[in-house]
Order: structure tokens, then sequence, then C-alpha cells
């Protein structure tokens, strides 16, 4: 009897093992990114109501449709896989009554009548609260928009006293990211300095996300690039992300930039991310066409599995600090444009307008420019941008063109110099095929790939090409595996993680 029973246990042990051996396989660490990543809730607000009006989107900042169960309600259940690695940012208006009274922007205190749970309690209370709320749910914390003003209704005549006490409450309450947005203040650099250092000072767990005006890059914790209009938002953040790499003069410059809505751009120039798109996909309420996030061009509510492979990527490699002497932007300049219909835009574009942008062909950070060369008879190039990352992992993008009323996804050879091969490499995209050219000859038994959304590595150590110091990874490969985990029916390119062992 008891040699059966050793027996058992026994197999139980082998058993145990092996699942403990297959669960830690990933390439994608278990533990979840420190990224400043988060999704915002005001296109989801704006959904909800059809777009009626900025009234009626702020209107749908309520409790019940942040956590309720109804129709169209339970925003903060979107994005479960992710919720360890986000935080659940509350926009524009959480603070003021559903009447719509401005003397209460900036109060930063949660408004009654849309939280009635947290009735009747203390401002730090409340935002209490709510945080907890938050992260019962699985997120990594809570965040609010936050106009960039005292509230008339507040106001006084000692701005650090006001801001002071709000860093208290949100310190308290372990209140974790600040998107400060617009407001009487919005374009004054000195005062948004002077509202990240407060918060270092009495609310240091606090992220606080400036924007407007790069003149804040050299103190901001993080940058948003700003709003874009989905329909041509390639081009456009590219090239503000661009800018904002050399906004300053060398050494200078601190902020992450936040590329909002665009993981892919985000992996490849190590940029974090304010998702907007969200889970109700479809036509709006009303039957019309969802204008912010056209079901034409990339169809971004039907690419929710690029989002997943960011987050993951950002648990291997995490978002860094912008500076100017490794950054290489280049001069040539990829022209996109869109040629507009109606309801495929939050801005007012007439029928038949040329909604153009132009962004550089290439940037890269920590790397040399990588060589492109196009397969005979093509003529368009994708956007390409490479990161190495301060961990030493490297990421390159390959991103599409829009170009009239269609978005596509050329597949260029794409040539990476890197000096070293012992640090994951992140590939984003389509390309023919991409080289990796390493300074001298690498060492390696073993080539392990891995959907970013899944989490089961393959061996391509067969399927790649190798001669001395150069491999080279045929695209098939890469769509291959870096969709092998796609969602049914998500359109999204591919996104893997690769490692020589």
């Amino acid at each position: 009897m008891n040699s059966k029973l050793l027996l058992s246990g026994l197999i139980c042990f082998l058993a145990l093992s092996c699942y403990s051996q297959k669960k830690k396989a990933s390439l994608v660490p278990d533990k979840p990114s420190a990224a400043p990543d988060y999704f915002c809730t005001w296109n989801v607000q704006g959904y909800v109501v059809n777009y009626s009006s900025s009234v009626a989107t702020r209107q749908a900042m309520t409790e019940n449709n942040i956590f309720g169960n109804g129709a169209r309600e339970g925003w903060a259940n979107m994005f479960t896989k992710l919720h360890r690695d986000l935080f659940l940012v509350l926009d524009d208006d959480w603070e003021t009554p559903l009447n719509g009274d401005k003397n209460y922007y900036g109060s930063l205190i949660i408004d009654d009548e849309r939280f009635p749970s947290v009735k009747g309690m203390s401002p730090e209370q409340k935002l209490d609260a709510l945080s907890g709320k938050t992260k019962q749910l699985g997120w990594k914390g809570l965040g609010l928009w936050i106009c960039a003003q005292q509230a008339p209704r507040y106001k006084t005549n000692d701005d650090a006293a006001y801001w002071t006490e709000r860093f208290n409450w949100m310190n308290k309450a372990g209140i974790t990211y600040w998107k400060v947005d617009w407001g009487e203040q919005e374009k004054n650099a000195k005062w948004r300095a002077s509202l990240t250092k407060l918060g270092q000072q009495f609310a240091p767990n606090l992220t606080i996300e400036q924007s407007m005006t790069p003149a804040v890059l050299s103190s901001a914790a993080t940058y948003r690039t700003y709003d874009v209009e989905n329909i041509i938002a390639v081009p456009h953040t590219i090239d503000r992300v661009g800018k904002l790499l050399t906004a300053l003069p060398e050494g200078q410059a601190v902020s992450i930039i936040n590329c909002e809505d665009e993981p892919y751009i985000a992996a490849g120039l190590g940029c974090s991310i304010g998702i907007m798109r969200h889970e109700f996909n479809g036509k709006l309420p009303n039957g019309a066409q969802d204008h912010v996030f056209p079901p034409i061009g990339r169809d971004l509510k039907s690419r929710l599995d690029e989002v997943t492979r960011c987050v993951m990527w950002h648990r291997i490699a995490l978002p860094f600090g912008i500076n100017k002497t490794s950054v290489f932007v280049d001069t040539a300049m990829l022209h996109d444009y869109w040629l507009m219909k109606d309801h495929e835009t939050w801005m007012s574009r007439p029928e038949g307008y040329k909604n153009a942008w132009r962004a550089p062909a290439v940037i890269t950070r920590g790397l040399e420019k990588p060589i492109i060369v196009l397969q005979k008879g093509d003529t368009i190039n994708p956007y390409i941008l490479a990161s190495r990352y301060p961990n030493g992992a490297i990421a390159i993008a390959s991103i599409g063109r829009t170009i009239g009323r269609e978005y596509l996804t050329p597949r260029a050879d794409v040539t990476l110099k890197a000096d070293r091969l012992d640090k994951p490499f992140g590939i984003f995209g389509h390309y023919n095929n991409l080289t990796i050219e390493v300074a001298r000859p690498a060492h390696f038994t073993k080539v392990l790939a891995q959907d970013l959304a899944g989490n089961t590595p393959v061996d391509i150590s067969r399927q790649i090409t190798r001669k001395g110091n150069i491999i080279t990874i045929p695209g098939t490969i890469i769509d291959r595996v870096g969709l092998a985990a796609a969602t049914k029916g998500d359109k999204s390119e591919p996104g893997m993680v690769l490692e020589f062992q």
C-alpha cells in the first residue's frame, strides 16, 4: 500500500512539475508591466450617447456606466486580460455635476450624483472608495482626467496649497495616474512643471501625464501626443513622436511619450499607450456608423489583439524617456492621405476632402537606420520604427500606409543591425524578410518565437537562415507565429517576441 501511495505521489509530482515547466515556458513574464499604460473612457462615453454632443459625452461618466451590468455598461470590465497591466482612467467629467456646472472643473472632488455610492464621504474617502473598487476588478490602479486649473468654486490665491491638498488626497487614496488636459493653465509649461514637482513631493506613487506644450518635456513623467483622427492617425502620430523626440536640446528631455491609441508605434519607439478603442464593436446604438472608429481603413475596434501584444511587450521591455542624442529621424518623408466620406471622423470634413499627412519614413532610437529594400515592382514603403530599450531588448515595427481609401501593409526586406542576440526581439507588422545583422558571429543553438497575444513559444530554428553573423526570418514565419494566438475576426497585424538561446 505504501509503495502504491509513493508511486501515486511521484506521478502527481511529475505531472505538477511538467505543468509548472509548461507554465514557465512562455517568453512573456507573468509579472505585470510597470509601464504607465492605460485604458481611457472618453470614446466609450461618446459611443453610448451616439456622440450626440460633448455635453452628452460628459454626462455619460457615471458609476452605473463604469461598473454596472446593464446594456452598454460595465466599462471597467473591458480588457479583462490586461487589467493587471493597465490603469483605468476616468475621463471628463467625473468631478462636475450632471448639469454641467463649469465652476467645478478642477475640483478633484467626485460628484455625488454621478457616483452615488460615495455620497456624503469626504473628498479623500470618495477617492479611496473608487480606487478600491477599481483595484478589486484587478486593474493596476485608478487614473483620473484632470482639468488644468483650480476650480472656480474652490479657487484660492495659493496655488501650491490648493494642489498640495489634492495630492495628499491622491496619496492616501492610492490614485496612481493623472491625465492633465485642457484648462486655464493648459499652455503654461511653468505651471505644469510646478504641478509635476509638487506631485513628486506629496504623491510619489502618482504618475502625472502632461500635454499641449513640449517645453514641459524636461520635467513631465509622461507626455501625450494628443488627439488625432483615427482614419489618418498613423502618419499623424509618427510625425508627432518624431518631433517630440528631438524637441529639446540634448540631455534635457526626460518624458516617456504616450502615443495614445497606437500600440505598434509605441512598441517600435519605446512609448507608452493610452488606449481609446473599446469593446463595443459595430455601429452606434442609434444604428449610425461609428465615425470615431469607422469600419474602414484599419477598423481599430476590430484590432484589440494589437493592444494585448503591446502590453505584453511592455512586460519584457518598459517604455523609456527620450534622449535626443540616441535618436534618428529620417529626413525622407512618406505622404499619406484619406479621401473622406461622411461619418469617418470626429472632425468636420466635407465629402471628398483629401485628409493628408506626412511623416518620417524611418525613426530609430539607439540603433542605426535599417536598410529597407522593396521587391521588384513595389513602390510603396512601410514606415519602419525601431528601438533598443534600456534593458537591451530590441523592437522593430513595420507600420502600414493610408493611401486613397485603403490601409495598405507593404512588405519590404528590412535589415536591422544589432550588437548582440542575448536579449529579446519584438517584431511587429508585415515583412518580406527581416534580417538581423550582428556585429560579430552569433552563437546560439535554438530560436524560439511566440505570439505576444499567446502563451506558447515555438521553435523556429529550422525556419530561419543563418550565414555567419546574419540571420534572416522570412515574413511568412513572422505572419504565422505573430498571429498564432489571434482572436477570431481580429484584424491586427502580427506581433511576436523572438529569443535566441
